[in-house]
């Protein structure tokens, strides 16, 4: 086959000619495949040698270290995210903007969502195959398509690989947990004369994960309570952070909270205790005292254990001189599963008088129903257990022609892509716990639930709620459940792209790349039986079913304005536009204006404004009604702090969301320092119509100020007790986000051998959402996680490396590492003399979140031709993790952690061998 059309035909995403060692290579953030053309998109390139020194155990984990992406899922931020099946997944986010906004790509071609939410498992690539990953940090809907609002990471593999290579690793921490095991074995060879090749490619790896947090010792319970001595004209903040923070209304084996009684708990046995409520008591919430054992801050794992399948293979053939037929299919599976947290009641559970189980030493002082709160410990943490795989096929047709006076290069394919997905959760089915939990004497004499006497038959099992290691087996199987989901993710996509270069202007030839494109994406699910009641304490998942389907084409030319003229070694305009038809939501126009100018060959000046957009997912769209469990205070009941479930639905009548990118930059290669090139870029992103939803406080505010239309999703109990919140997203909210990406580096042959130096900073300046109801954020500078949004924005990232290499050892060193912050970027720090606390800006007396920097090293050494050892270390130093404070409000597994940010691991030793025959 021509190599023009074998270069076309690599879709490839960014236009920097980016080094790796071992040579130089070409990519291409624009459809147009131009030798020595850099397009107006900056663009980030990582390439084998990086990937290899790296050893991540996921690709993902080495991605994300990048300053540029900030706040991505992965499977240690999201342990304790049981209700949003989010659990093992690793989806990348740039610019902290949404994950569903970032493009993912594979060889140019757009993968499959793994969540009705559309986040996208990078688990699902065949890692072993990458060569190189390709970060387009700015809007590129006009050139791939929806999604690509905040960037595209486009994963390029070695589709011409000859041979055999493996990888067999394995890695540790310093307190011997996590460990791990990596293995991959890809093979290729040519065959009809040169005229086919075939590879194929598997990969395995697991993880043991980590049970709670394991020998580390860093948690110290840091939390936010709510100051009991604020007045709005005193002067002291509204909230004060302080570390040994537990809880007054809940222990592990449940504490009185009302009446003469309250403050008595239940130990190992039954055996009643007085508490120890410390210095400071607030809502459910207290500093000192008895807080260690008043706290489940430490039964959430940190880390989950999980194993990782990927098959993958490939062929193609000549058919002709002209024209190659190709295919290629691929299986990954991914399976997750963690304990994440004990169940827990905050002073909601009414005990009546005659309960059965009232220690015979506190019964005479009971005249009355009273409130206990628990950690339920008999009932054992959560299990969450997720199950991913991905079928993917893609068959195609690709050549070249001679057409307008010049060679033309085509690609045509179908690809269909079967996502399977099953979550569940090992939890309480919340009827069953209060029926049980109600436990009196039959006429007998014999313990017998409440609901038994009137249902002889119902099979109710008494529980005991009065202290720890009190209950049988059997009251644990009558309560426990496993609620669950599955749902089957289609998509499909038909696409043909061409490009040439069909005339020239003074400058040169114009190059020209057009295309269609027809995809259609569906979702169809089941549940268990108990779900659509809301029956468990957490998951409740139900069945989504829904779908769509677009249609849009594309074109994008770059046209030469200037080549060796006095003004300009070279000017050049880039233009896309794509027009897009959906099913759901109508037609929309997308597109891209771009110049490229430099005056000399050492620097060159880049603009880009482009029209991006992000259609809503299957989720948005169709979602049954996702639920959560949250603690919400409740306005109409003086504050009063309920656990509820939050219910996330969807709505079909939503709309794309329309951003306007701005794009300045300049790049330096300097011809006098040879090996040296850097650039700085700034971009300007504005979303309007975002897909936002408000939250369940949001709502009942706007409820208990009048707004009636909020009050129809809010449910109460026949006591008046608030249950639920039902939430929907709408097109409310607005978007602005602005920021500098620095990027440079040096190579140079020294001490027989080669030096480079690499280094990349993000400085982010605004990440400001406005839906018009709640206070307007601005996420820069928050290096707290929001409570359970898992969001931080550190005003700068960082990451550089010195790598020294020879023939036969290479030596790098890398520092990470970002700047000192807020918990939230919204809060006003005081201690005295403080304003008066408002929604918006509450006060509270530390405010701060220190910087950290991590340093990594790698060390490789050649063993024979072909066969090396390596060994890698993370957080050399083994530097804990700042303790967050985290509330006032909380939720699932409250750790004064940031995993966002923070490395939660400690030390980390990853050891294997390489060979490449």
């Amino acid at each position: 086959m021509p190599a023009a059309a074998q270069q076309a035909a690599a879709p490839q995403v960014s236009t920097e000619e980016a080094s790796e060692p071992g040579g130089d290579i070409i990519v291409t953030g624009t459809r147009v495949v131009r030798d020595g053309y850099m397009a107006p998109t900056p663009t980030t390139v990582i390439g084998e040698a990086e990937l290899n020194a790296k050893a991540p155990v996921n690709i993902a984990d080495y991605v994300n270290q990048l300053p540029s992406l900030s706040g991505s899922v992965s499977p240690r931020a999201y342990t304790g995210a049981v209700s949003g099946g989010t659990i093992g997944i690793n989806a990348l986010n740039l610019r902290a903007i949404g994950s569903n906004r970032t493009l993912i790509l594979l060889d140019g071609r757009r993968v499959a969502a793994s969540t009705i939410a559309g986040l996208v498992d990078v688990n699902t690539i065949p890692q072993a195959m990458v060569k190189r990953v390709d970060i387009v940090t700015g809007g590129a809907s006009a050139n791939w398509g929806s999604d690509a609002l905040s960037g595209v990471v486009n994963f390029v593999l070695d589709k011409d690989f000859t041979g055999i290579k493996g990888t067999v690793q394995g890695g540790v921490t310093d307190y011997g947990d996590d460990k791990n095991i990596n293995l991959s074995l890809t093979a290729g060879t040519a065959f009809a004369g040169g005229r086919g090749h075939i590879q194929f490619s598997a990969e395995y790896a697991q993880n043991e994960g980590i049970d709670g947090i394991g020998d580390r010792k860093w948690y110290n319970g840091a939390k936010i309570i709510s100051n009991p001595a604020y007045t709005a004209t005193n002067g002291q903040p509204a909230l004060i952070a302080a570390a040994n923070v537990g809880f007054a209304t809940a222990t592990p084996g449940g504490i009185i909270t009302s009446g003469p009684l309250r403050g008595t708990y239940f130990g190992e046995g039954g055996t009643p205790m007085q508490f120890n409520y410390g210095s400071v008591v607030s809502g459910n919430l207290m500093i000192g005292g008895d807080w260690r054992y008043a706290d489940f801050g430490l039964s959430g794992d940190i880390s989950p254990a999980s194993t990782r399948q990927s098959y993958f293979g490939r062929v193609d053939y000549d058919l002709t001189d002209n024209v190659e037929i190709y295919a290629e299919a691929s299986y990954n599976r991914a399976t997750t599963s963690l304990l994440a947290f004990y169940q827990w009641g905050f002073g909601n559970v009414t005990i009546r008088p005659d309960n059965a189980f009232i220690p015979e030493a506190l019964r005479s002082q009971v005249t009355g129903n009273f409130s206990m709160g628990s950690f339920y410990n008999d009932l054992g943490r959560t299990r969450a257990t997720t199950r991913r795989s991905a079928t993917r096929g893609v068959i195609g047709l690709r050549g070249d022609f001679d057409a307008l006076g010049s060679n033309w290069t085509w690609d045509a394919y179908g690809q269909k892509t079967i996502t399977r997905t099953y979550t569940d959760g090992r939890t309480s089915i919340m009827p069953r716990l209060a029926a049980a939990t109600d436990s009196v004497y039959n006429d007998a004499g014999a313990i017998v639930c409440r609901s038994t006497l009137t249902d002889p038959t119902n099979g109710c099992v008494p529980f005991n709620i009065f202290g720890t290691g009190v209950n049988t087996q059997a009251a644990r199987d009558y309560i426990l459940g496993t609620t669950w989901a599955r749902n089957r993710l289609t998509q499909e996509v038909f696409a043909a792209t061409a490009q040439g270069e069909p005339f020239s202007t003074w400058a040169g030839p114009v190059s020209l790349a057009l295309g269609v494109e027809h995809r259609r994406e569906g979702v169809t699910g089941s549940n268990d039986p108990l779900s659509p009641a809301r029956s468990y304490f957490v998951g409740n998942y139900l069945a989504t079913t829904g779908k769509y389907n677009v249609t849009e084409g594309f074109v994008e030319a770059v046209v030469p304005l200037a080549s060796e003229a006095p003004f300009a070694e070279k000017l050049d305009f880039n233009g896309a536009v794509r027009a897009t038809n959906y099913s759901t939501s109508g037609f929309v126009t997308t597109w891209k204006a771009g110049l490229t100018w430099s005056p000399v060959s050492d620097i060159t000046f880049r603009v880009t404004r482009s029209r991006d957009i992000r259609a809503p997912n299957l989720s948005e769209l169709f979602q049954a009604g996702g639920a959560g469990t949250s603690a919400v205070a409740d306005p109409f009941n003086g504050g009063a702090l309920y656990t509820i479930v939050s219910i996330s639905q969807g709505n079909p009548d939503l709309k794309p969301e329309k951003a306007d990118t701005l794009g300045l930059g300049v790049v330096l290669q300097p011809s006098f320092i040879p090996g040296l090139a850097g650039s700085v870029d700034y971009y300007d992103i504005k979303i309007k119509d975002q897909i936002a939803s408000i939250g369940s406080s949001a709502i009942l505010e706007q409820c208990y100020q009048g707004l009636t239309a909020y009050c129809a999703g809010i449910s109460r109990n026949a006591e008046g007790i608030l249950t639920g919140i039902v939430n929907a997203p709408v097109n409310i909210a607005s978007f602005h986000a602005r920021g500098l990406d620095f990027e440079a580096s040096y190579r140079r042959p020294m001490l027989g051998g080669n030096v480079s130096l690499r280094f990349l900073a993000t400085r982010f300046l605004k990440s400001r959402t406005d839906n018009g109801i709640t206070p307007a954020t601005d996420l820069v500078g928050t290096n707290g996680t929001l409570v359970s949004a898992r969001t931080s924005l550190p005003k700068w990232r960082y990451t550089g490396t010195a790598t020294y290499a020879m023939d036969k050892f290479s030596l790098s060193l890398t520092a990470r590492g970002f700047s000192a912050g807020y918990i939230n970027s919204a809060f006003i720090e005081c201690t005295s003399g403080c304003p008066t606390s408002t929604t918006a800006n509450q006060t509270i007396n530390d405010n701060s979140m220190p910087a950290a920097m991590y340093f990594d090293a790698n060390i490789t050494v050649k063993l024979m031709d072909g066969i090396e050892t390596f060994l890698s270390v993370d957080n050399i130093a083994n530097k804990d993790p700042y303790q967050m404070p985290y509330g006032p409000s909380i939720g699932a597994n409250p750790i004064s952690i940031n995993p966002v940010l923070y490395d939660t691991m400690g030390r980390l030793f990853r050891a294997g061998v390489r060979f490449k025959l």
